[in-house]
């Protein structure tokens, strides 16, 4: 027992030592921290701003920043280049992927167009630069059924994830989705019976789920939405206990909003490995030796920038603006 606090105190420490560093470091950089909702909590503690993957790259635009450090996976430290073209973009863990965005490449991508080719491509923003660039248009989960509406197009290529095609196909029937068969490996881990036995558990509670999430699981939600939704939905609800479906690191910020609140995890499968790998050590050490830095291809970059904006066209959102994504 004695080990054990003795254990608890140093790392108490080593975490308070690493914080003053990453602080000390992020003026000394003209540095932007920037972390994702699902990201360790001794990261979000630090960052400047907190959010969903395109909502974090866009706030950095035209701040004057010289380095925005991504606390998040590779998708979205190159969605911020794509947007900061001229920023030092740094992802702390170069290992940090998502394995989505993995599930789909540019070279697959362009024999799809080439079997539909009267199709718009659709890229939701859990993708590379590479596939943005060969897409006609992105979109974020909150704004997916907007964009494909938007479309003069009746077929739409959805790429990566076909959890999210489903629940777009479900208020466009006017639309022949073509889905792609990837998937978020963390939501897809929860199934219809975890919920359903978090309900008996807590009949009072409202069940948030994010569109990742399987068909299934959708269909007993009291409410879908992207993670920057969750917030929202619960400062409108009557309930006091909240079943979240999705990410544990999102409890954290919606302790912090909603403290009198309850939020309970419908399984304890709902961690994404690669998101927790960034930790209060590895921002430090990005800090401190600016690895690793985002490069993309003007050619990609550029092809990609015009995918995101005329999202951001379509839904009439101001490039500064912090708006639900991932």
């Amino acid at each position: 027992m004695e080990l054990d606090v003795l254990e608890k105190a140093n790392s108490k420490e080593i975490k308070a030592r690493l914080r003053e560093k990453v602080l000390r470091l992020k003026k000394e950089r003209n540095a932007y921290i920037v972390a994702h909702n699902y990201q360790n909590y001794e990261v979000q503690e630090v960052a400047d701003i907190l959010g969903d993957s395109l909502a974090l790259s866009k706030a950095a635009i035209g701040l004057g920043h010289d380095v925005i450090v991504f606390c998040g996976v590779d998708f979205m430290a190159e969605s911020a280049k794509i947007l900061n073209p001229k920023a030092t973009v740094v992802l702390p863990v170069r290992e940090a992927d998502c394995p989505m965005a993995l599930m789909v490449t540019p070279e697959r991508l362009k024999l799809k167009k080439a079997e539909y080719p009267d199709a718009a491509v659709v890229c939701y923003v859990n993708s590379s630069a590479a596939v943005k660039a060969e897409s006609d248009i992105a979109c974020t989960s909150a704004n997916a059924i907007q964009v494909v509406k938007s479309l003069p197009q009746k077929q739409i290529i959805f790429v990566p994830d076909k959890n999210l095609g489903h629940y777009v196909q479900r208020f466009c029937p006017e639309k022949e989705i073509i889905l792609w068969q990837g998937f978020c490996t963390t939501h897809i881990r929860v199934t219809a019976q975890d919920v359903l036995n978090m309900k008996a558990k807590y009949p009072n509670a409202a069940f948030i789920a994010h569109p990742e999430c399987p068909p299934d699981v959708i269909d007993l939600a009291d409410h879908v939405c992207s993670t920057s939704g969750f917030s929202t939905f619960i400062s409108k609800s009557k309930a006091d206990t909240f079943i979240i479906g999705t990410e544990v690191g999102m409890i954290y910020k919606l302790k912090k909003d909603h403290p009198e609140r309850r939020f309970v995890m419908p399984t304890e499968q709902f961690v994404c490995q690669t998101m927790k790998m960034t930790t209060l050590g590895w921002v430090a050490h990005a800090l401190e030796t600016l690895e690793h830095q985002i490069e993309i291809p003007e050619n990609i970059r550029s092809r990609a920038e015009i995918t995101l904006r005329r999202m951001m066209a379509v839904t009439g959102e101001h490039p500064n603006s912090v708006i639900a994504s991932y």
